[in-house]
């Protein structure tokens, strides 16, 4: 999921439609908002967030400072101007990257997955016995070829991969697939889009590498 903030509700809608054309879940907020959220916020709500869009506020400054404090995940800021010294100041405040409007939101995505895999030192790709899941979107791969999955399907199993060995509850897959904020989808579709990737799985593969006890959640571990 990403956060957009930003003082124009324009704006904030308008990244909201693009995103949503993209197939990644987003929510938004006005800064004061923002940051009587990001200081309250659960855990989990926070882990679901993939990146940061911040834009203009009166409080951008401070803004980065308040999200580093409960998240790790990339901080993006929205220059509108062509001002290096704003530029610099951005920077300055703590942000990972800034972009110029317009921009793509397939470009704001490339680049939060860019920080990430520099925050993590890791190649853009995890191994789980024969099965190699990608970090930029790309299908996974079962022994060297190609594993095509619907959009709900392969992000589910790249947050599995994500928290290989930790068993992870219905709610925080929701989290992380559709928004904290989606009120138009149940829960209860994360067990039917899970149902559907252990049968492709296990059909490919032999054996089911998704393990799920009732109440705990599910895991990923296969060697």
């Amino acid at each position: 999921m990403i956060v957009v903030v930003d003082e124009r509700e324009l704006v904030t809608e308008g990244f909201k439609s693009l995103f949503g054309r993209e197939g990644v879940p987003s929510a938004s907020f006005e800064p004061r908002e923002f940051q009587a959220w990001v200081h309250t916020a659960a855990d989990t709500d926070l882990d679901a967030v993939e990146a940061f869009l911040i834009g203009k506020s009166n409080s951008t400054f401070e803004l980065p400072r308040a999200i580093r404090s409960r998240s790790a995940a990339p901080v993006i800021a929205v220059n509108d101007t062509h001002s290096l010294e704003a530029t610099l100041a951005l920077y300055d405040s703590g942000v990972d990257d800034v972009v110029r409007n317009p921009v793509h939101p397939r470009e704001i995505l490339a680049r939060a997955a860019a920080i990430r895999r520099r925050l993590k030192s890791m190649v853009n790709h995890t191994d789980i016995g024969s099965i190699r899941v990608f970090s930029d979107g790309r299908d996974p791969e079962i022994e060297g070829e190609t594993f095509a999955l619907p959009r709900r399907e392969r992000r589910i199993l790249e947050y599995l991969v994500a928290n290989r060995g930790k068993r992870v509850t219905k709610g925080q897959i929701f989290n992380a697939i559709y928004g904290i904020f989606d009120e138009d989808v149940e829960e209860n579709v994360v067990e039917s889009h899970i149902s559907k990737l252990r049968k492709k799985l296990r059909k490919k593969l032999g054996v089911d590498p998704i393990d799920s006890k009732r109440f705990l959640g599910y895991r990923i571990d296969w060697d």
